[in-house]
């Protein structure tokens, strides 16, 4: 008589699937975490772009920062196509291209988007550009609402 079964048990079966469901678990919330660092990486790499667009924009003007929301450096896309997307992983803000300005020696409040402080009496914050948002970032840096958020600190 032959007994040449073949196959794998009902043990061996669940012993795979619980090796699986551990893994899972374990690799799940690492990929999520991942997608949040990406969304992050973009917006500081798109406000990289735009404060490079404002300082060429600077130059050009001989010493003058941009007096609107933006728009003169996005004009026939002479120092930057297009405002990017400001994108905020972590929070329940929508992804947006929108430019708050901020004058007066105001602070940055938790909008959607970016801020712009286009105020020249303040000195000190004039021509800054930064993420409108005070939630804290990936690293758990807590903006506040001062001129510095986190989303700029790099």
């Amino acid at each position: 008589m032959n007994n040449n079964k073949k196959g794998f048990t009902l043990i061996e079966l669940m012993i795979v699937v619980a090796i699986i469901g551990i893994l899972a678990a374990i690799a799940i919330p690492k990929f999520a975490d991942l997608i949040n660092k990406s969304k992050e990486g973009a917006t500081k790499g798109a406000l990289s772009s735009v404060r490079s667009a404002i300082q060429v924009y600077y130059g050009d003007t001989e010493g003058w920062f941009p007096a609107d929301t933006l728009t003169c450096i996005t004009l026939n896309a002479k120092y930057i196509g297009e405002i990017p997307l400001a994108k905020k992983p972590g929070t329940a803000h929508a992804d947006t291209r929108t430019v708050t300005a901020v004058s007066n020696g105001g602070a940055v409040t938790d909008a959607t988007g970016w801020a712009y402080f286009n105020d020249p009496t303040h000195a000190a914050s004039w021509g800054n550009f930064v993420v409108a948002c005070t939630h804290e970032d990936i690293k758990g840096r807590d903006g506040g609402t001062t001129v510095f958020s986190p989303w700029s600190t790099f």
